[in-house]
């Protein structure tokens, strides 16, 4: 029998006004140690987002969010920050900000398979 190994994650939010800290779930992302893995999945519903806030810059958003993707994979095109660690890079992802895209706190859980685990995660919070 496979025994449970810790993850974390965190929910990737839109938040147009930071002042009014006021946001839409659009993304999960997840990092499993044990497993070495770390990816996030999101979508972006421009049409609910526009709805939300018809000021935002949606392609800067897109570069924004697609920048989590990049960083995630160790990407080449995801800068510096996509050349550290699997760790680091987790850690850098989910670290507090004041900005249009911005993670939730960081939540522990015990998984056997985290490819799966994301699926579910993003199901229940964002899709």
């Amino acid at each position: 029998m496979q025994e449970l190994q810790l993850f974390e994650y965190a929910v990737i939010r839109v938040v147009p006004r930071v002042e009014r800290e006021e946001f839409i779930n659009v993304g999960v992302v997840l990092y499993c140690p044990k497993q070495r893995f770390l990816k996030v999945r999101f979508l972006l519903d421009e049409v609910r987002i526009i709805a939300f806030s018809n000021t935002l810059d949606m392609d800067c958003l897109k570069d924004n969010i697609y920048s989590f993707e990049r960083i995630c994979n160790g990407d080449k095109h995801g800068g510096p920050i996509a050349k550290l660690d699997i760790a680091s890079r987790f850690r850098w992802l989910t670290a507090t900000r004041s900005t249009v895209v911005q993670s939730s706190k960081v939540h522990p859980g015990l998984c056997l398979d985290a490819d799966l685990t994301l699926v579910k995660l993003f199901e229940q919070l964002v899709a």
